[in-house]
């Protein structure tokens, strides 16, 4: 998948539009794959309210990129944003040496692979919220209208106009996985939100987590899945209930008290109708402070034997950083080691790129803060 960023003076992160890139170990002649993507702005209705976002090729999630290993993949990018750059960079592809592009294949069988894309949804724009962010008094952006399920939601549109908010609209009927009865899967989770922690569920079916960011960890069995800002996970899953029904899959706010509904997507038993609703009551998920549960898949996770890397027995540096809400000048603004970040006008993964080291202050950071902040 792919993160988005553009600047008109301030650059953005836009975790809206995403793209799959789906690696197939079948072994075969490698080629070169050529893909063109667009990048343009579109109306959408994402959770059935309508507003402006970013999209790839028409779409929100982007397309799939399917490949062998071996091939080689060219993309295009075509920007059409009239006033914004756009730079995209590859979540989960390891590219040492070229990071402003920026996976993992192994020891596990499973029937097929599949990638659900975790996020949320605000309805105010980013140049609204980053406006709030950086005003005096400051104002905080709150939680987002709806968490996504591959780019799916549910907003109550109750007291709105259809012209806004039409929760008849397809656009925003859940998403589904089609299963078949028996077979195993591979579900790859990246979690795009920009605020919320969340925990994953599929309803009466246990997942086998098997990797987590990149790396493979030692098998362990879960029935909620929880995942930050950033993360991605491996978790097997087998299509082993009745198959003569559909269930929910769900995930919902955890860390901070939620103001969003839970999101819902349709786990679909084949030859099930995809859009036939489960005739139970969604999983309402864990409670949002129950941090034990949380603290307990964090000690679980553990190094998969056989794909370890040693650390080293000393470390060359050691860099300590603090994170801290300071007032500067009258403004609230989040900071490291009391260094409060100002984006440059040309983002910095370009400017490394193109070795532009006169855009940026190439001063180093402080690798330690001051006890008495």
């Amino acid at each position: 998948m792919v993160e988005i960023l553009h600047c008109e003076r301030i650059v953005i992160m836009l975790l809206v539009t995403c793209i799959f890139i789906s690696l197939i170990t079948v072994p075969a002649a490698a080629i070169e794959r050529h893909y063109v993507l667009e990048v343009t702005y579109q109306y959408k209705s994402l959770d059935c309210y309508k507003k402006l976002a970013i999209a790839i090729n028409g779409s929100t999630p982007g397309p799939t990129i399917s490949a062998a290993q071996g091939d080689t993949i060219v993309v295009d990018v075509i920007n059409n944003l009239l006033m914004e750059n756009v730079a995209i960079h590859w979540h989960g592809i390891r590219q040492r040496g070229t990071p402003w592009s920026d996976g993992t294949d192994g020891p596990f069988n499973y029937d097929l692979d599949q990638g659900i894309i975790l996020s949320d949804w605000y309805h105010r724009t980013a140049y609204e919220q980053s406006t709030g962010l950086s005003s005096k008094p400051f104002e905080w952006i709150d939680e987002p209208q709806s968490p996504l399920i591959n780019g799916r939601g549910n907003y109550s549109c109750s007291g709105l106009a259809p012209s806004v908010c039409n929760s008849t609209n397809p656009q925003c009927s859940p998403s589904t996985l089609t299963v078949i009865s028996g077979k195993t899967y591979r579900l790859r989770l990246p979690r795009l939100t920009s605020l919320s922690a969340l925990s994953f569920q599929i309803e009466d079916h246990e997942m086998t987590a098997i990797e987590a960011d990149g790396q493979y960890v030692e098998p362990f069995v879960t029935k909620n899945l929880f995942i930050n800002s950033g993360e991605t996970y491996s978790v097997l899953v087998t299509a082993n209930q009745d198959p003569s029904r559909n269930y929910w899959t769900s995930i919902s706010v955890v860390s901070r008290e939620p103001k969003t509904p839970n999101g819902l997507a349709i786990f679909n038993y084949y030859p099930n109708h995809f859009h036939k609703l489960p005739p139970t009551n969604p999983p309402p998920g864990p409670l949002w402070n129950d941090t034990k549960l949380q603290i307990n898949q964090s000690l679980t996770i553990k190094a998969h034997q056989g794909f370890i890397v040693t650390p080293p027995k000393k470390p060359d540096r050691v860099i300590v950083l603090l994170n801290t809400q300071n007032k500067i000048n009258g403004y609230v603004r989040w900071s490291l080691n009391n260094v409060s970040h100002s984006l440059p006008n040309t983002p910095y993964l370009i400017a490394l790129k193109e070795n532009m080291t006169d855009v940026f202050d190439p001063t180093p950071p402080p690798e330690d803060y001051d006890c008495k902040f």
